[in-house]
């Protein structure tokens, strides 16, 4: 399992050859998929005919930039022209596909990246499959019991499983920082408007985000690059200029003020990670002070109306006419918008303007706000594969704020909890202010591994195979004396090290 960055210097010293990667990562996934449920198509021929074309680059000199060569996945609400797009519904309307590939697609492909398919998600990004949906069902990799997050889902598990090298996620309410927290990698959701969101299939006009997911910030960085700049066919992108993000990593970090929202009622596995992740920020050099959210519970409050009401305006007509066609769960998420009166969200998005100008006040005495991605460790699915709305609108809320006001957020891996389900930071920043988040991000993964763990399900599973063992329902608890074992053979080599 490598990082973007690490295949990327393969890549271009020739000691490895894209076709080489992209079969690895497909033969990968034809071995675990079936447990994982993280693809919804794949793309092997296009995939391999494309990591044949960045080869013939490479040895032709030409370098199309840090993703030429890199096996990538994409959310299956994303138009490509290689296959179908579905968004994880039977509602999804083929007229769709005439609005084109999204342009963050064409935009990685024109970077040289590879994409070996479409990837699993929340149904239209907001509604978990039904029972029986003919759709796959992703788990978490560390943990087959439990959420793998959402809506972005398959992108999150693809990438902790090794199945891609990065890919592309959608942010309506949470939607790429949660999955990264869940399955233990890198997720950016950038500043409204940073990334165009043309060719995506909508769901909440003022709240849509398109943005990176993968191991590293490095790794993030090099896909926000490819992908971030204005688009003429999208009313939300921004006309403003786009820096060298990884250019920008290599920059003096200086010392920034970081403002720290404390853990509060978090899980206490996650506040003992948090306290030891603020520790490693103040060995860098940073002053920390503590930091309220302005208007926070209003503003979680009012990303909820706001979502409710737009996305009940994009669906309007397909519950009309669709409406045992959506899944039970998304369907009444979905109604829930027709109880929003116009009052009530102009009285939502008067809200938010009242955060952005008070987070305005915040910002000019801290550079960074930080506080934990998740409170709790990814909660486990009950009967019949459900999910405790409750608990899952709770795991939500403290990525919601920063939704709702659209400024960039981070989220990094941080530790783990004792049972083996990675726990993750959240940092966030004014808007346009992305370096400042990598920048910051990318130090914090130079003094720590968390981002580069691997998940032991995989693992664990080849080793059985090859025993010609069928562990069924004891796998996790394999997983878990796996962990162990890994414990011992690092504490070993430490010792070897030392003799």
């Amino acid at each position: 399992m490598l990082t973007v960055e690490a295949a990327a210097a393969l890549l271009r010293r020739r000691e490895l050859s894209s076709v080489e990667l992209v079969r690895a990562a497909l033969d990968r996934a034809d071995v675990f998929d079936d447990r994982l449920g993280a693809y919804v198509t794949r793309f092997d021929e296009a995939a391999l005919a494309a990591a044949k074309r960045a080869d013939a680059d490479f040895a032709a000199g030409v370098d199309r930039g840090p993703l030429q060569g890199i096996p990538v996945g994409i959310k299956d609400n994303l138009f490509t022209e290689d296959g179908p797009t579905t968004a994880q519904s039977l509602v999804r309307d083929p007229s769709w596909d005439g609005r084109g590939e999204a342009t963050a697609v064409t935009r990685l492909k024109a970077g040289g990246a590879v994409v070996l398919g479409k990837l699993t998600l929340s149904e239209f990004a907001i509604g978990p499959p039904a029972p029986g949906s003919p759709f796959p069902r992703p788990r978490n990799p560390w943990d087959l019991r439990c959420w793998p997050g959402g809506s972005s889902s398959g992108t999150g598990v693809a990438v902790a499983s090794g199945f891609v090298l990065a890919g592309l996620g959608t942010d309506s309410a949470g939607s790429i920082r949660l999955p990264a927290a869940a399955c233990g990698i890198t997720g950016l959701k950038p500043t409204f408007g940073r990334v165009p969101v043309s060719g995506s299939v909508p769901l909440a006009a003022s709240l849509d985000h398109v943005g990176p997911m993968a191991r590293s910030v490095w790794d993030c960085a090099a896909v926000l690059q490819t992908i971030a700049g204005h688009d003429e066919s999208d009313a939300t992108s921004l006309r403003a200029a786009v820096p060298d993000y990884l250019a920008e990593l290599a920059a003096p970090l200086g010392n920034p003020r970081i403002g720290v929202v404390p853990a509060g009622e978090a899980h206490p596995a996650v506040r003992d990670a948090f306290d030891a992740m603020l520790s490693v920020l103040r060995s860098l050099g940073m002053a920390t002070v503590t930091a309220d959210l302005p208007e926070e519970q209003a503003t979680v409050a009012a990303t909820k109306i706001i979502l409710s009401a737009e996305s009940f305006e994009t669906h309007r007509s397909g519950l009309r006419s669709r409406w045992q066609d959506y899944g039970s769960a998304t369907r009444v998420r979905l109604a829930t918008g027709a109880f929003v009166s116009d009052i009530e969200l102009r009285r939502a998005r008067q809200q938010r303007e009242s955060a952005r100008r008070r987070l305005a006040e915040l910002f000019r005495s801290v550079d960074v706000v930080v506080s934990v991605t998740m409170p709790v460790p990814a909660p486990e699915y009950g009967p019949d594969d459900r999910l405790d709305r409750g608990l899952i609108s709770a795991a939500a809320e403290t990525v919601r704020y920063w939704s709702c006001v659209g400024y960039p957020a981070l989220a990094i891996p941080m530790g783990f909890a004792s049972t083996g389900l990675p726990l993750s930071l959240q940092l966030a920043a004014p808007p346009l202010h992305e370096s400042a988040l990598l920048r910051l991000g990318h130090a914090v993964q130079r003094a720590t591994d968390w981002h580069l763990r691997e998940p032991p399900l995989p693992d664990t599973a080849a080793a059985l195979t090859r025993a010609g063992i069928e562990p069924g329902a004891d796998l996790a608890a394999l997983a878990a004396a796996y962990q162990g074992h890994r414990r011992d053979v690092e504490a070993l080599r430490i010792e070897e090290g030392k003799a």
